[in-house]
């Protein structure tokens, strides 16, 4: 018995062996943007767990992009070799690696978030944001320097940059964060965005850094390989960024070799009223995936097996992408096709605490090379 929860998913040359992934989820623990020993557990344990696809968390293309000092970074390559021993793991489990490639805009220079919402001075390693407009997201947070055309041209480019060095990472997917209230939902929402350039006002100007970056990642990015972008889908405010929007953005993405738009939502402004609950923005990547015809993952307290199940059934999204149910429960995706009566394979070094005729999960053979597929 295979319910659609843990039946395959192929894009491009790329499949993996269910539906369920590991949402990017920044851990804020890093020196200098170089992955570490606690992600290698953090992800490692979750591939081990039989996710199909484990997602690096929100990853720098430039050291002022990052939210706080913690952040990971491939802003260079000598980040590359850490990173690569991470892709080797998840490898190991039979688990897909995605990368997302971000830019955090005007929110960056803070704190972490355990310390609360603080700004970090420059002279205890700050620096000055930088953003479409010089508006700053809320009070504690610092007055963004506007992008000139350099400044943008630069931003595209340092996209380009990291893409390769995920490439080389050994990453099978990149994803590119244009959500949250981070820079490039910034250009994407009138109410961040008050530029009067070719950049501002008209949805297609709004558009067109999102547009430049997904060009520049998708020239890089090797033909067989999927591209992401995950998007908010709402600014939920009134004169905002909209849904209707999102799937316009949608639509163009398609058509600039976009794979799968991974559907958040809000970020962008701090006095959003959102109401969260089970599965709140699984509508959005529904309506996205019906009207702009993309895959789409859906996102947002997906906790239960068989409600992830149905969202893959009712055909509101391809994916399902879990992140504090993940936290929670590293081994989630095995635990939930217990629930389901599905088969799914384990780790054969935990075979012996596995339900009995459980198959053991076999190791990925590195096809990222090869243009056949």
């Amino acid at each position: 018995m295979t319910n659609p929860l843990f039946s395959p998913f192929r894009l491009r040359s790329i499949e993996l062996f269910n539906r369920v992934g590991v949402s990017p989820m920044c851990q804020y623990c890093y020196d200098d943007g170089f992955s570490n020993d606690w992600q290698m557990v953090h992800l490692g344990s979750r591939a081990q767990g039989g996710a199909g696809l484990a997602m690096v968390e929100a990853s720098a293309v430039v050291a002022e992009g990052r939210i706080t000092p913690g952040d990971l970074g491939i802003w260079k390559d000598e980040h590359i070799a850490c990173l690569k021993r991470l892709t080797r793991f998840i490898h190991s489990q039979g688990t897909r690696a995605g990368i997302q490639l971000a830019h955090a805009g005007r929110k960056a220079s803070m704190g972490t978030p355990w310390a609360g919402e603080q700004l970090v001075p420059i002279e205890e390693g700050g620096w000055v944001p930088v953003a479409p407009s010089a508006l700053a997201f809320a009070p504690q947070y610092a007055v963004p320097r506007a992008l000139d055309q350099g400044g943008i041209d630069a931003v595209v480019e340092a996209f380009r940059q990291a893409t390769r060095r995920a490439l080389k990472a050994g990453f099978d997917i990149v994803e590119i964060h244009a959500a949250h209230g981070y820079l490039i939902h910034e250009f994407l929402s009138p109410l961040s965005n008050h530029r009067e350039d070719a950049y501002g006002g008209s949805f297609e100007n709004r558009t067109r850094l999102a547009l430049q970056v997904v060009d520049a990642v998708r020239a890089e990015w090797p033909e067989h390989l999927p591209v992401f972008v995950r998007i908010s889908a709402t600014d939920w405010v009134d004169n905002g960024w909209t849904v209707d929007e999102s799937v316009k953005l949608a639509r163009l993405f398609r058509e600039h070799g976009v794979d799968l738009v991974d559907v958040s939502s809000g970020g962008n402004v701090s006095s959003a009223r959102i109401p969260v609950g089970p599965g709140y923005q699984v509508p959005f990547a529904a309506r996205i995936r019906r009207e702009a015809g993309i895959a789409t993952a859906a996102v947002g307290m997906i906790t239960e097996a068989y409600q992830a199940n149905a969202i893959i059934a009712n055909g509101e999204a391809d994916l399902v992408l879990l992140a504090r149910e993940m936290l929670r429960d590293p081994y989630w995706p095995v635990h939930a096709a217990a629930a389901l009566q599905d088969a799914a394979s384990w780790p054969k070094q935990y075979l012996r605490a596995a339900p009995h005729g459980s198959p053991a999960r076999e190791p990925l053979v590195d096809d990222r090379v090869s243009s056949e597929n």
